[in-house]
């Protein structure tokens, strides 16, 4: 429980300015950019370096205070919801970006720097970070890495994880554990870091991250493509992939989504259209001009309407930008959006992009539909009031029907927005009761008193 004396104990850890503890400044840690009920924590704490950090996570273990770690708390599954009373430890004191190595190729960083902030440094050595959420102007790399974050250059790029060469994290005790290296290869030890990514806080709190960097692609071409039937559009996503081509991205917008995104970015997009298609290739000249006039065949041969190139990298910059405003485009319309990331095998998208319009007229709900859909990663966006009761019970049930629908086409719950609180419920059906058992051992032999973000992906 945290009292008077726990949390002068706190100041004198961390500093009286990086202790927050009146109400005004707990309630704005109380929820994250899932749809669910609020927690208000006891105290928020912010240490400014490693030590430190250490201290305070031991401090808490050692006073049986339940601990969530928070970047920028842009988490969409409610995996930065902290217990109730409990104790929410921010990372944004912790934002040094420590070593680019261009020889070598990575780079070092603390985890509450901004996952833009990397990639624009590193390409200011004429390198490149690939991983891109859709939060990348605000998310920070310690929440990428506890999510394993993906984004729209996942399909041929890969996810956070890809690129996580190496890290450094406190165990529930205090103490610093090292797991991989600055090494292309490494093969020492179990592989803590594996089992770090995607944990979302459960097992460990990150100190540093290594990230491997990659040269830059030497050139890019970037398409739209217009579509007077979704089916056509989704097939086209299925039939590029088929013919072993592996754009950079491959982006599907729905015409609801058309139109809202145009309407808040007035970047020129085609309102009229069913469905649209962003597709951007990239690597060496050769094979860009080879790769994008197979794509425009395919485009052609499945009937797309119209398709437009990009002339420069300022039209290609306001496509993409428009692209990536989607789900602040989306949640201007209704009070409560539920953004969904169920994902499918990429030949399935046809059939996911049938079953979620179904969806929508079966329980009578507004649901734009954009996502990646190259990875076979779509978004389904409920928009909805939560404070209709009738319509929120509806809501629930559509969400329990695109999780079905996914996990029968041979999918998964969660593509890169992780499990949290919001999927834990729903974990069973996809790993069996077998794996939860196993995960809940794990995590009581790492934090044997619980306190790591407790109720988070396998439950209590």
């Amino acid at each position: 429980m945290v009292n008077a004396a726990i949390v002068k104990q706190l100041k004198e850890l961390v500093g009286v300015q990086n202790v927050f503890d009146n109400k005004a400044d707990r309630v704005t840690y109380a929820y994250d950019a899932a749809v669910l009920e609020p927690q208000l924590p006891a105290v928020v704490v912010r240490p400014e370096n490693s030590e430190v950090l250490g201290r305070v996570v031991a401090f808490c273990n050692q006073e049986r205070l339940s601990v969530t770690v928070r970047g920028a708390g842009t988490n969409l599954s409610g995996g930065t919801i902290p217990q109730l009373g409990g104790v929410v430890l921010l990372t944004n004191g912790l934002n040094r970006i420590l070593e680019i190595n261009s020889e070598d190729m990575y780079a070092v960083v603390q985890p509450g720097v901004i996952t833009a902030q990397l990639a624009a440094a590193v390409e200011a050595k004429g390198l490149f970070y690939p991983p891109d959420p859709g939060s990348q102007a605000v998310s920070t790399l310690g929440g990428n890495v506890a999510e394993n974050a993906g984004g729209l250059r996942g399909l041929k790029y890969g996810v956070t994880a890809d690129y996580v060469m190496g890290l450094r994290f406190y165990d529930v005790e205090g103490n610093l554990i090292k797991t991989g290296s600055r090494t292309v290869k490494c093969a020492t030890g179990y592989n803590l870091k594996a089992l770090m990514i995607g944990s979302e806080g459960t097992l460990g709190v990150l100190d540093e991250i290594i990230l491997k960097l990659i040269p830059p692609p030497r050139a890019r071409k970037s398409m739209l493509a217009v579509f007077d039937q979704m089916e056509r559009a989704s097939q086209t996503v299925a039939a590029i992939i088929a013919h072993h081509i592996v754009p950079a991205t491959l982006e599907f917008l729905d015409n609801f989504t058309i139109r809202a995104v145009e309407d808040f970015s007035h970047a020129g997009l085609p309102v009229e259209a069913a469905a649209i298609l962003l597709v951007e290739v990239d690597g060496h000249p050769g094979q860009v001009a080879e790769e994008s006039e197979q794509v425009e065949a395919i485009l052609k041969q499945m009937g797309a309407k119209d398709i437009q190139v990009a002339r420069d990298d300022a039209q290609r910059d306001r496509i993409w930008a428009a692209r990536r405003s989607a789900l602040s485009a989306l949640a201007k319309l209704k009070p409560t959006v539920v953004l969904e990331d169920a994902t499918v095998p990429r030949s399935k998208i046809p059939a996911m992009v049938h079953a979620l319009q179904d969806i929508a007229r079966r329980f009578d709900l507004a649901i734009g539909t954009f996502g990646h859909a190259g990875d076979g990663n779509l978004h389904p966006t409920i928009l909805t009031d939560k404070r209709d009761k009738g319509e929120w019970q509806r809501v629930e049930a559509a969400i329990e029907a695109i999780f079905d629908e996914a996990l029968a086409l041979g999918g998964t719950l969660s593509g890169e927005h992780g499990t949290g609180l919001a999927k834990a419920g729903f974990l069973k059906k996809e790993t069996g009761q077998g794996a939860i058992l196993l995960s809940r051992r794990i995590k009581s032999a790492l934090d044997p008193n619980h306190i790591l973000n407790p109720g988070k992906i396998i439950g209590a």
